[in-house]
């Protein structure tokens, strides 16, 4: 049965060889993952369909549909990458194997994660194809987690949350970002999630009901304009997302202050109608006062483009409008994905600064070839790929992970206590560098300590970025009596 639902699925966007090439995959995954259950007794197969349904929800071409489907056969069947080859071309081979060549990402700061993390890279920078497939595949064993024990629950939500969420945003895939996010959310913060759970529960429904109200009205408006509506849909804002925002200083964890709490998203066919649409929605809503900005005229950083506004919705409920064309839209959501499918398709080329994206990525691939090897590759990387937070290396190849701009100090004090209290200096990357110099992704930092040392410098307060740093340096201060409570 969940056989015949995925081709159906697969029809809407496949035909002839394509749509061939797809159902013989998924007939060779049935056949060559034959008997095997998931832990939760559900068939082996689920998770293939589940990965190659997520894929198709991208825009993803026949290929990497068909390598998602065959992504787990070489390791977990008898059939090797050699067969996925004979049967389905060397494209798909490179795909499948690039996929296993990642392995399983354990983030416990072992020495194999430093390998496991180059492999990801090096994979990405060959073919971003095999990120794509390992982002679904990620996204449906988080789906799945609940079959899991709990130890092993918490590492692969910890590892969603801090690599791979990082990683698509850094691809611009913020859909795909926003879920693995919300997904992991439960895992990695269980309190927290049960009480923005809890917080949002009752106000979701009534504004869900309010934005299918709108919708209906927009719909005739639009319509009367001769706008041509390509998609319309309520958004509600993600989850995890949600919680960042309440928790900073200026919202103080009052839901009163979020305005996009829900969402209407508006999908237009050009330009043009993004700001018809606009005066539409002003006459039929009064805006919210500051609450506009348009990022078609100044797209954001990451090229984002759209027009957000406000308005007091029926029933004066603050809802935001988002407005955009297809491009616009199939970019915010999936952003490298949308772009490779774009550029494969012979279709109009993304905004530059997605471009940038691209062009990003077919660098890490010059790297490769121009170090020569993985080591030299590893170290030209620097790793920063990941916004947001770095990743920094012990000389023994331990990966700490450590906010922007974090210093030695809080690398240090990251490491143990002990480190911390008795540091005098350090080196980066084999360099004499002061305490307070910001630290980099990729670098390599040997903390120089002197064991007569015992407590820290006050000064040092200032040096550290991160909280467990300045806690630790303070309650060491006020054993001394040499600074007040905070």
């Amino acid at each position: 049965m969940i056989n015949a639902e995925f081709i159906d699925i697969a029809k809407k966007s496949f035909h002839g060889s394509d749509l061939k090439r797809i159902t013989d995959a998924l007939e060779f995954a049935d056949m060559a993952h034959e008997g095997q259950l998931r832990k939760s007794g559900v068939p082996y197969l689920t998770h293939v369909i589940g990965t190659a349904t997520k894929l198709i929800e991208l825009g993803m071409d026949a290929d990497t549909i068909v390598a998602g489907l065959l992504h787990d056969v070489p390791e977990d069947t008898t059939y090797t990458i050699d067969d996925v080859e004979k049967l389905f071309g060397p494209t798909v081979a490179k795909l499948v194997a690039g996929v296993t060549k990642l392995g399983k990402l354990k983030y416990r700061g072992m020495e194999r994660y430093v390998e496991n993390l180059r492999k990801m890279f090096v994979a990405m920078s060959e073919d971003i194809r095999v990120m794509i497939i390992k982002f679904a595949d990620r996204l449906h064993n988080l789906s799945t987690l609940d079959a899991l024990p709990a130890d092993k629950q918490l590492r692969i939500a910890r590892e969603s949350m801090e690599i791979y969420a990082p990683l698509a945003h850094r691809l611009g895939m913020g859909e795909v970002k926003g879920e693995l996010e919300d997904l992991a959310f439960p895992y990695v913060y269980p309190q927290e999630y049960a009480w923005i759970r809890n917080l949002v529960g009752e106000r979701y429904e009534p504004l869900d009901k309010v934005v299918e109200e709108m919708q209906a009205t927009v719909t005739t408006a639009l319509t009367a304009a001769k706008v041509t509506i390509i998609s319309m849909h309520g958004r509600r804002k993600h989850l995890y997302s949600l919680y960042e925002k309440l928790i900073r200083p200026e919202y103080n964890r009052d839901l009163s202050k979020i305005y996009d709490l829900v969402a209407l998203r508006i999908v237009v066919g050009n330009v043009a109608d993004c700001y018809t649409t606009l005066g539409v929605v002003h006459q039929l809503w009064r805006p919210v006062p500051n609450r506009f900005k348009d990022y078609i005229a100044q797209p954001k950083p990451n090229g984002y483009q759209s027009i957000h506004t406000c308005v007091f919705g029926p029933h004066g409920q603050p809802v935001e409008i988002q407005v955009r064309d297809y491009a616009m839209h199939q970019l915010a959501e999936y952003g490298v994905a949308a772009h490779w499918h774009y550029s494969e398709q012979g279709k109009p080329l993304a905004p530059a600064a997605v471009q940038e994206k691209v062009a990003w990525i077919k660098q890490l691939s010059e790297w490769r070839q121009e170090v020569g090897n993985d080591e030299a590759f590893l170290e030209a990387l620097k790793i920063d790929a990941l916004q947001k937070r770095i990743f920094c290396f012990t000389p023994t190849g331990d990966v700490i992970d450590l906010p922007e701009h974090a210093t030695p100090i809080d690398f240090a004090y990251h490491v143990h206590t002990d480190l911390g209290a008795k540091c005098v200096g350090a080196k980066v990357n084999d360099k004499l560098v002061s305490l307070d110099t910001g630290l980099r992704s990729g670098d390599v930092i040997e903390i120089l300590t002197d064991k007569n040392r015992k407590t820290p410098n006050r000064d040092w307060l200032q040096m550290a970025k991160t909280q467990t740093a300045r806690g630790h340096i303070r309650k060491a201060l006020r054993d001394l009596n040499d600074v007040g409570k905070p």
